[in-house]
């Protein structure tokens, strides 16, 4: 029997071998000096075995080979075998034998994975490595390939290396199992990140260095304050600073700029790193002007005046780039999506000036065959086709099916919102445009329970369902039953009551409140309405409001306090001084009807309705009381919040609210204090309980002696009575986490909540002074606290926690650490 395996050597002999006929073999080969002579004639293949198949079966692996029964084979028949088997990637080992007529191939197939797992890898996430694996075949089930594992350590200690932790390691552990398997452990050894200790930039002369390091992302000193920034080195952020560093200089007209030579340098203990950079700034050169050539669709006239520079100004590449998109964003508004625009620079090193030549080349114009959806298995079509600008049959415009996706994300019916473009079959000039949803729980249960030390347990509940059956009206009930309050409220609206955009939405409602048990000054009202608002749009991001409401109010028990006495006065009901031993008589009743007129202004350019990253959100309401109505009173309020994003990947974003109010009288009359401003809870200021921020009651205390309550002495207490005039702020660093798959339903944040309430019409008088009350005129009575907050967007709706300590806080104010609110995010 004679081995004849890959890259040995292979002899073919037909009969029993001789001294004689071998010798004479290996003086042919000596003589020739060539490769191993294989016999030419070959040998017919009476039958084929396999050793050493365990999982593949022998019809398997005798249909993936080349020789077959009844063959003649050569030598490079058996080559090609090997080969074949080995390309299979099942087998470790292969060998082919002859033993007489018949050929046997033994084999070692390579054992399957039957597990992976991955030990001390903090930097690079465990889902992260599981796809980079699996898109080179390394996956549980498939066969091992110590080849594509060495690879794999390899490409694993070069990113650790990029990043700049030199001193890590990746070792691959392969545990034998029986039955041919393993289980393959990817064992990660991280060390912390080389750190910058100086970067230098030789060849600067215009500029300081310190100019130029303070656009880099890599840092050799960090402020104490930046949180964001730190001294670790990357290979890929070394690439951005460099090119930050270009352009920074060709925007500064240095054309001939040039960053010679980059030298990484690191200490023996690998923990610190030099960088040098050897820089050519060259001489500022000056536009001469532009040349505009090429295919222009017609639109040179304009492109001329986009393309127009002023002679003798600087070179900026800055400004060269606006002028390329400004010339692809016009060819684009007229159908020429994928228009080519490519500057060259003509520069003139006698006189330092620079001539631009702008070639052109609108390519085809495409228009829009149709606009679908994908995705909306709730939504119906005509909802989401009415918030898209594209439109169907026209030119296709990049900037109109943009807004369509801002609208869309703005919804706050869809997690995510993709656009897609595809090509037409068998015509060149049309596309469809694809919008791809992925929609979320419209529906939630509002339902909000607060606990503190002080305040013990609240709670309040409601159903809203902001796309009510796919048809995009939103339908809200909510209902507030507790000891002091039983209230319910429906409501609707039809975001597109007419086809251009006008909007209609109407409510109604009952409340009956005990302010007695609701830590506010004591009265009870019992109150019903109804109200109906129309939305006009002005723009794509602005629109106006404009509407009716009606309310009913009728007081009673209300316990004489100065604050609402002197609104009684102002419109003209002077209840009769009572002692405090004659209870009977010492609580006022008063019924009110009213009419308002609302106005509101909106402007709204979040990125997207729920957790948005970037954008702002304004919101200025008023509402006046018309003729008919028994009081008279206006109220302002502005509402504002400001995204900006601190990361390109949207998962650190600095997040800033405010709210202003005030209210006022108007014909000498009082604003009714049940219509005041109060600040404290999950919607203003957290860690202080709903309300409880502001002016508190100071109570009369009238004696027999006394003929008017001016004369009466008064008491103070901490029962809130609210203010007419209120400023809330806050400040939130939106932070990430949890693993960037749950981006999209949970965020975290850590928050400083400050705001004040204060009444303007305040009168401080002996009295008060003596009680000890303090001045609710002064608006610096600004309460603070900060703490912590995770929104979820769970099944029932979202879910909203807040834990806050108060840092300033004043008498008579009550806490509420702990906040927990379903169905309100930001």
């Amino acid at each position: 029997m004679i081995s004849l395996g890959y890259n040995s050597l292979k002899l073919c002999v037909e009969s029993a071998s001789t001294t004689m006929v071998i010798k004479k073999l290996l003086i042919a080969s000596l003589l020739f000096n060539s490769a191993t002579v294989y016999c030419a004639n070959g040998f017919v293949v009476k039958d084929i075995h396999f050793e050493g198949l365990q999982r593949v079966a022998v019809g398997t692996a005798l249909f993936s080979i080349p020789i077959h029964i009844k063959d003649i084979v050569t030598d490079e028949d058996i080559s090609n075998t090997i080969r074949i088997l080995f390309a299979t990637g099942k087998f470790d080992d292969v060998r082919v034998l002859r033993d007489g007529d018949s050929l046997i191939v033994q084999v070692k197939e390579r054992p399957i994975i039957s597990s992976i797992t991955f030990s001390g890898n903090k930097t690079v996430k465990e889902e992260m490595l599981q796809q980079n694996l699996g898109t080179l075949g390394v996956r549980v089930g498939e066969a091992l390939n110590r080849a594509t594992i060495a690879n794999v350590e390899k490409d694993l200690e070069d990113f650790y290396y990029s990043i700049g932790k030199y001193r890590s390691m990746v070792k691959a552990v392969v545990t034998p199992l029986p039955f041919n398997r393993v289980d393959l452990k990817l064992v990660f050894t991280e060390d912390i990140s080389a750190k910058i200790q100086q970067i230098n930039i030789i060849g600067n002369h215009a500029f300081t260095t310190d100019e130029l390091l303070s656009r880099f992302q890599l840092r050799d000193e960090v402020p104490w304050w930046n949180v964001m920034s730190d001294r670790g080195y990357q290979k890929q952020k070394l690439g951005r600073d460099l090119e930050t560093l270009r352009s920074f200089y060709l925007d500064h007209g240095y054309v001939r700029f040039n960053i010679d030579s980059t030298q990484v340098s690191l200490t023996p203990d690998k923990k610190g790193i030099y960088i040098t950079l050897n820089i050519t700034e060259g001489a500022q050169y000056k536009l001469s002007g532009t040349i505009v050539n090429g295919n222009m669709a017609g639109h040179s006239a304009a492109i001329e005046r986009l393309a127009k520079v002023q002679p003798g100004k600087l070179y900026n590449r800055a400004k060269v780039i606006k002028i390329e998109n400004n010339i692809k964003q016009l060819l684009d508004h007229f159908g020429y999506t994928y228009p080519r625009v490519a500057t060259h620079q003509e520069i003139n090193d006698a006189d330092k000036t620079v001539k631009l030549y702008i070639n052109i080349d609108a390519g085809n114009r495409f228009y829009v065959r149709h606009v679908n959806f994908e995705g909306n298995n709730i939504t119906k079509d005509s909802v989401l086709r009415r918030e898209t600008r594209q439109m169907e049959g026209a030119w296709l415009v990049s900037n109109l099916v943009d807004q369509g996706k801002d609208r869309l994300s703005r919804l706050s019916y869809f997690e995510t919102v993709d656009t897609e473009m595809q090509h037409v079959l068998g015509s060149p000039d049309q596309v469809d445009v694809v919008y791809k949803v992925k929609e979320r729980n419209t529906g939630s249960i509002n339902v909000g329970v607060g606990f503190g030390t002080e305040s013990g347990i609240s709670f309040q509940f409601g159903i809203q369902q902001d796309s009510w059956l796919g048809t995009g009206n939103s339908v809200g009930f909510s209902g507030i039953k507790n000891d002091y309050r039983t209230y319910a409220e429906l409501s609707i609206t039809d975001p597109y009551f007419m086809v251009d955009g006008v909007n209609l939405g109407g409510k109604i409602f009952y409340n009956d409140f005990n302010a007695d048990d609701a830590d506010l000054s004591d009265y009870g009202m019992r109150s019903y309405g109804a109200g109906i608002i129309l939305g006009f749009p002005i723009s794509e991001n602005h629109s106006l409001s404009f509407g009716l409401d009606y309310m009913h109010d009728d007081l009673t028990n209300m316990e004489p306090q100065v604050a609402m006495w002197r609104y009684l006065n102002s419109v003209g009901i002077n209840p009769k001084v009572a002692t405090t031993d004659d209870k009977t008589d010492s609580y006022a009743t008063f019924s009110a009807d009213d009419f308002f007129f609302l106005m509101g202004w909106s402007y709204n350019n979040l990125d997207r309705g729920y957790f948005p990253t970037s954008g702002s959100h304004t919101l200025l309401t008023g509402k006046v009381t018309v003729l008919g109505s028994d009081n008279e009173y206006y109220k302002i309020t502005l509402d504002a919040s400001h995204y900006i994003p601190m990361s390109e990947s949207g998962n650190w974003v600095l997040m800033g609210r405010a709210r202003i109010g005030y209210v006022d009288g108007l014909g000498g009359k009082e604003v009714p204090f049940y219509n005041n401003f109060y600040a404290g809870g999950f919607n203003t200021v957290r860690g202080f309980r709903s309300n409880t921020i502001g002016p508190k009651a100071a109570y009369y205390k009238c004696s027999a002696g006394n003929t008017h309550y001016s004369d009466c002495p008064v008491e103070k207490s901490s029962d809130a009575v609210g203010g007419n005039a209120m400023v809330i702020a806050s400040a939130e660093l939106i932070v990430p986490l949890l693993s960037d798959k749950y981006a999209n339903s949970v965020r975290t944040s850590l928050f400083v909540d400050t705001g004040t309430v204060w009444d303007t019409k305040w009168q401080n008088t002996k009295e008060t002074r003596a009680a000890g009350i303090p001045d609710y005129r002064e608006p610096g009575n600004i309460r603070v606290s900060s703490g912590i907050a995770i929104q979820w967007m769970s099944p029932l709706g979202p879910l909203v926690f807040s834990y806050a300590q108060s840092i300033k806080k004043y008498d008579g104010d009550k806490l509420e650490q702990f906040q927990f609110n379903i169905g309100k995010t930001w």
